[in-house]
């Protein structure tokens, strides 16, 4: 099967310029690349088709024997270097033109070959600091001042890393770029820079009280605002407040999380509060009135309707925690707790076995009942 045309191949004129046919050839490589055309057979084919055009059309010299004797000129010995039948060509020529595409294909995988110089100042960490607050305080929203020990720009050198602030110099390994490049084989292998570990700037004299870092450990007193609301989980974020960056990089962000104590009275549940109050028996059996007090420091009275039992609910609207992003407040459920008296005086007593005997002769069935489980006791036990 006769070859196609070089040219052809590459979709450009024989006036194509370098820059024209190596802009052509990426196109054509990155668009035929086995491993994007895995349902394609003849992919491969194309691909192999498109390197051997370039590596002859991108030498100087191979061109101008392919413009003057087409294909012959690598058959038969007359193209010197190349390989009789064409082909890639060299292996050293090849891996040169392949890693064109695999830059292309992978480049900002790896980092990009050329643009400018790798920049030598980096971000600084971002930090966490857990927070407790009381309920009280939740609800109110609060001022609180925290001590965070963070890194922080050397004040001795700006920041810089170098001995009186001096800028750092280009590193002449990776030329700025942080990575160093090399070629094994068909890909080309990029690794962090042995010099200047990634920065791509050294320090010829490095700050005596950093030694080069351009930071320093210290600790910070920060004011952080609460807001009203907040919860156990709730995250407050502090730009700029977190580690500061090498070599004059921005800061990282301070990341608060808020932790709510337990409350003496109050259970929360969101929004809503829950309170367990003690009555006696006589405000359960005959109805009345409560004080129980509320989160915001004050009080409420609360009508407890005659017979109440023990674990009866009732509800005060909107006397909960506030929303911590508005929307009204939630509420705070009552739960009664009928108390039995203890250390009665014998007026109680009698008072009491009084009621009893009352409260058997007006319920004829429930007397009938306590009689039964007596002589039941009593028989067992006789």
């Amino acid at each position: 099967m006769a070859k196609r045309d070089y040219y052809e191949v590459l979709g450009v004129s024989r006036t194509a310029s370098a820059d024209e046919l190596k802009k052509a050839y990426r196109t054509k490589a990155k668009e035929l690349h086995p491993d994007r055309n895995a349902d394609n057979p003849q992919a491969e084919a194309q691909f192999k088709e498109v390197n051997e055009a370039y590596d002859v059309l991108r030498d100087a010299d191979k061109k101008a024997a392919y413009d003057r004797y087409g294909h012959a000129a690598f058959e038969g010995g007359m193209g010197g270097g190349a390989r009789a039948g064409g082909g890639y060509g060299q292996q050293g020529d090849f891996a040169s033109a392949f890693s064109d595409v695999f830059e292309d294909l992978f480049g900002d995988f790896m980092g990009g070959r050329g643009g400018a110089p790798r920049s030598r100042a980096q971000r600084g960490s971002d930090l966490r600091y857990n927070l407790r607050v009381t309920l009280d305080e939740a609800y109110r929203g609060v001022q609180k001042t925290i001590n965070v020990p963070a890194s922080v720009a050397c004040d001795a050198c700006k920041g810089t890393g170098a001995e009186g602030g001096a800028e750092a110099v280009t590193c002449p390994t990776c030329s700025g770029m942080g990575k160093v490049r090399a070629q094994q084989g068909f890909f080309t292998v990029e690794r962090t820079c042995p010099t200047c570990n990634g920065m791509g700037q050294i320090v010829k004299n490095p700050c005596k009280v950093c030694h080069g870092a351009g930071r320093v450990e210290k600790e910070r007193s920060l004011s952080v605002n609460i807001p009203a609301g907040v919860e156990t989980g709730t995250r407050i974020r502090l730009a700029g407040e977190g580690e500061a960056g090498m070599r004059g990089g921005p800061s990282g962000d301070l990341y608060i999380f808020i932790e709510v104590r337990e409350h003496a009275l109050f259970q929360r549940d969101g929004v809503h509060l829950f309170c367990r109050v003690p009555v006696s028996i006589a405000a359960a059996a005959l109805g009345g009135e409560v004080e129980v007090p509320t989160i915001d420091g004050g009080s409420s009275r609360v009508k407890i309707p005659a017979g109440s039992q023990t674990g009866k609910q009732m509800r005060l609207r909107g006397k909960g925690m506030p929303a911590l992003r508005g929307g009204g407040a939630g509420d705070m459920l009552i739960e009664l707790a009928v108390e039995t008296p203890v250390n009665l005086t014998a007026r109680q007593k009698e008072l009491l076995r009084e009621f009893e005997k009352l409260s058997e002769d007006n319920n004829p069935e429930g007397k009938s009942f306590f009689s039964k489980v007596k002589g039941f006791w009593d028989g067992m036990t006789g």
